[in-house]
């Protein structure tokens, strides 16, 4: 059979659909690229086209091929060529889709599906990745996402860019198994949007609150001075209470301080919001969500001093050795993003945190895993079932609903940081997953306060007083 003999790509969306379908029947082409259309369709066109949605209604992207004896191989070149084809393809005002066929070729030639053997492939023929039966899937918890940063709403450096695409950002999330996002409070209004989101996303999205030390010197000038931090701090304090109540706040931070950006808060301005929230999180008994950078020994000091009834997540850690040991045996646990397996000295620390104590995130749109870190050799032997629902990224210029925006991070992404702390520690994926989804759960109690957000939902909707749900158990 050559490659391709059926008639040149046909000019419509059903056309080319068809086509690509009808390729993988016969394993002219690797399952991945009949799937890859599929989603750029679904994602792209947005079955703007009734004859697409028909059509995709009808078809079987997972469709056994255990009856199929020709293997499933292909070479590169004609995957790009082919996929190209595709991606390249305009959307005519109708919404038909126009490939550019001129340059399309016969690449290779496959064996007829009739005097093909049914005995099993060569060894030098890979088999499918769709055939492995003990492949795992993985669940993730995303235990610190800036879903409240304006990249999310389009906005780059106070400037539109691009139309809202968090909807987007939440689903392929939830399409690569990350089941539960943990979004971060930087200030009051911050952490008012995050406890919103938890509102509108139940079971999914969980809220902390709290002041970041990098927003402590504009806390401190709106209360009108140091005397006034307490004060300042009492929405931020019953804002904690009350989502803790309703189970949509399960942290209290981001707290902590940071030495590296003393141009955005000043030293004492940290310190002083830094040791009253901690005194807040005496008595609100929920477990913390921790900064630290380059600030160690003040760290350290105002967080052992504190009488604290729960412990805590010190997030995007890139400490040393030493600073996790003492974090470690203090009783907190770790949390590891693309920043923190920058360098070699970063990984070297993430191979020693024990799984026990490990937590993973992304803390997008930032600290994503760049090409240019210690960690991204990793990422090369990575599965690509892992990132098969994750669609390219592209310059925020060039932005379509449905692809993501290079340069700005997101849960979907968890996958690689996940992948690179099993091969570093040289532990399986599985483990890596597994045992920091338990820690997660384990800590911020996200089953409880999935359960508390029900109970409120449906008392609220019957009229009922919230305090009358706050009154039945706070998760703690």
């Amino acid at each position: 059979m050559v490659l391709c003999s059926r008639t040149a790509v046909r000019t419509t969306s059903t056309g080319y659909i068809n086509w690509i379908y009808h390729s993988y029947q016969k394993r002219c082409i690797h399952s991945s690229l009949w799937k890859s259309t599929v989603h750029e369709i679904k994602i792209q066109h947005k079955y703007q086209h009734r004859s697409v949605k028909t059509l995709l209604s009808t078809l079987d992207i997972n469709q056994p091929l255990a009856s199929l004896t020709s293997p499933s191989c292909i070479v590169p070149s004609f995957y790009k060529r082919a996929y190209s084809i595709h991606n390249d393809s305009k959307i005519a005002s109708k919404g038909n889709i126009k490939p550019d066929t001129s340059s399309f070729r016969p690449i290779i030639r496959l064996p007829s599906m009739a005097s093909t053997s049914t005995s099993d492939p060569a060894p030098s023929e890979p088999a499918p990745e769709s055939q492995s039966e003990s492949r795992y899937e993985p669940r993730y918890i995303d235990v610190g996402i800036n879903l409240t940063d304006m990249m999310y709403q389009g906005f780059y450096h106070g400037r539109k860019v691009h139309e809202v695409d968090l909807e987007n950002v939440i689903q392929r999330a939830h399409a690569v198994g990350c089941k539960k996002l943990m979004v971060t409070g930087s200030d009051y209004k911050a952490s008012v949007h995050a406890v919103e989101l938890a509102q509108s996303y139940p079971g999914v999205i969980f809220a902390t609150v709290g002041v970041h030390p990098c927003s402590a010197s504009e806390l401190i000038k709106t209360a009108g001075g140091v005397s006034n931090i307490r004060a300042a701090l009492k929405d931020i304090e019953t804002l904690a209470l009350e989502g803790k109540a309703r189970g949509t706040v399960t942290a209290f931070g981001e707290i902590g301080l940071d030495y590296d950006r003393f141009y955005l808060s000043d030293q004492d301005s940290q310190l002083r919001v830094f040791e009253e929230q901690l005194r807040i999180a005496e008595k609100i008994d929920l477990p913390l969500f921790l900064h630290s950078r380059a600030a160690e020994e003040d760290f350290n000091r105002l967080l052992f001093a504190a009488n604290l009834p729960r412990k805590g997540l010190v997030h995007s850690f890139t400490g040393t050795l030493e600073e996790m040991h003492t974090l470690v045996n203090a009783g907190f646990d770790i949390g590891i993003n693309g920043c923190s397996l920058k360098t070699e000295e970063n990984l070297a620390v993430v191979r020693e945190v024990p799984l026990g104590h490990l937590q993973i995130e992304t803390d997008g749109p930032w600290c994503e895993i760049r090409a240019t870190h210690a960690s991204a050799a990793y990422l090369k032997n990575m599965p690509s079932y892992l990132t098969e629902t994750v669609p390219k990224d592209v310059k925020k210029e060039r932005f379509q609903l449905g692809m993501r925006v290079k340069g700005r991070n997101e849960p979907c992404a968890i996958a690689g940081v996940a992948w690179v702390i099993a091969q570093v520690k040289g532990v399986t994926f599985e483990e890596v997953c597994e045992r920091s989804w338990a820690n997660s759960m384990n800590m911020f109690r996200y089953d409880e306060a999935a359960a508390l957000q029900e109970a409120w939902a449906k008392e609220n909707s019957n009229g009922t007083d919230a305090v009358a749900v706050a009154a039945g158990g706070d998760g703690a």
